[in-house]
């Protein structure tokens, strides 16, 4: 294993910042980005990401295929370490699991976020498919809103800047003070520096919209309690689209589910996390 950073498809934004170092076996050293906040705390999609990548390169396989993180404490910008295991390897899966660990201020180790995850490869699936899922439907990327230039989530949200978004303008009453109460989410995604998305990056991408909270008139940090992903193939060139949906809200939790549909009308990631109601 070598005991340099780990490669990437190249030197975007996104590779540098995921980028984690071999240290011992199944050892990684890593530094949390602070472009990647949301109320100055480290997006959960980055980190599933950062880890992905982690167990990418500890596993015999380098796809994700099934990835499930559960999120203990707020992880913060600044150096982590995460612990891979490889549970079982097989001729088409591998199942590893992780741990990402911060230094709290009084120098002990603090566990922020454990994941399960099945690894393979995307390029050996058949392409045999049947389903009854459909694009979302939303206006053709030039009539969607640009984040760059409004409208912004409250408080600080830092990784927008590192992403080209494009809002539904069904979807963003929230930014005029009138929600619309339905809990969707709908945004073209892609990298500002012009990445393409890969498998790795679709970890990122379910959780990169403003939450469905917006929607629904509430307001502030929305916690990720579990976030589960299914990498279905590889995504073709182009930006994706993002459709997030809440169907029930109760007991100060909700849940956010989430479809990406690449260029080529594909449905290359389904996603569901549970998630905290923002406290105003």
């Amino acid at each position: 294993m070598a005991q340099a950073s780990i490669a990437s498809i190249g030197d975007s934004e996104f590779d540098r910042d995921t980028a984690v170092t071999a240290r011992a076996e199944g050892v990684y050293e890593t530094r949390l980005a602070s472009g990647w906040t949301i109320m100055n705390v480290v997006n959960g999609g980055y980190l599933l990401a950062v880890i992905g990548r982690a167990l990418g390169d500890a596993l015999p396989h380098s796809d994700p295929f099934a990835v499930s993180a559960h999120y203990l404490t707020p992880s913060t910008p600044g150096p982590a370490v995460i612990r891979t295991e490889a549970v079982r390897t097989g001729r088409t899966l591998s199942t590893g699991q992780a741990s990402l660990y911060q230094t709290a201020e009084d120098g002990t180790e603090v566990e922020r976020i454990r994941v399960v995850a099945s690894y393979g490869d995307l390029d050996a699936l058949s392409d045999d498919i049947r389903t009854a899922a459909k694009p979302p439907e939303m206006p053709p990327l030039e009539r969607c809103i640009s984040t760059a230039d409004g409208p912004t989530p409250p408080g600080d949200f830092s990784m927008i800047d590192r992403l080209a978004l494009r809002l539904d303008p069904a979807t963003v009453g929230w930014a005029v003070g009138a929600p619309s109460g339905r809990g969707e989410m709908r945004a073209w995604f892609a990298f500002g520096d012009g990445r393409d998305a890969d498998p790795l990056s679709l970890l990122l991408a379910v959780d990169a919209l403003p939450p469905t909270a917006f929607e629904l008139g509430l307001k502030g940090w929305t916690p990720t309690v579990e976030l589960t992903a299914h990498v279905r193939c590889r995504p073709a060139p182009g930006p994706l689209r993002v459709a997030l949906t809440t169907r029930n809200l109760a007991g100060g939790f909700l849940e956010e589910d989430a479809e990406i549909w690449d260029s080529a009308d594909r449905l290359v990631t389904q996603s569901r996390q549970l998630a905290r109601v923002p406290r105003e």
